[in-house]
């Protein structure tokens, strides 16, 4: 009875150090980090779009292919025609779905507002991403 009772407090003692060791090796190690860029923002993050918006205005501009799309700089989004909206179209649809958000960045930052008509297309493209 006596060597029972003498490998239960053994049994019990061993399992506390390893508990013990086991949460100090835990606690030690560093939590990685996730970092946010703008090429993963995805709209849930108020602050992850403000910084990208912020970082992307201080930098040059980036174009798509879409220099044209400069002559309607300052139009509000309501007053396109069809053959203007299919200018924009033709661009949009051109290009990789991960490059919208940053293309509608470029549109903004150059003044150039994107035509009512489209706005869901693009909303719809953004949102899936």
């Amino acid at each position: 009875m006596l060597y029972l009772v003498i490998i239960l407090v053994a049994l019990g003692l061993v399992t506390a150090l390893f508990t013990l060791f086991s949460r100090s090796a835990d606690s030690t190690e560093a939590p990685v980090p996730v970092q946010e860029s703008c090429n993963t923002c995805n709209g849930e993050n108020d602050k992850c779009e403000q910084e990208c918006m912020m970082e992307a205005a201080i930098k040059d501009i980036e174009y798509y292919d879409d220099e044209e799309l400069d002559a309607f700089r300052g139009r509000e989004s309501d007053t396109y025609t069809e053959q203007e909206v299919e200018q924009f179209s033709e661009v949009l649809y051109t290009m990789r779905p991960d490059e919208v958000k940053g293309w509608t960045r470029s549109l903004t930052l150059r003044g150039v507002n994107l035509p009512n008509q489209l706005k869901d297309e693009v909303f719809a493209l953004t949102d899936n991403l």
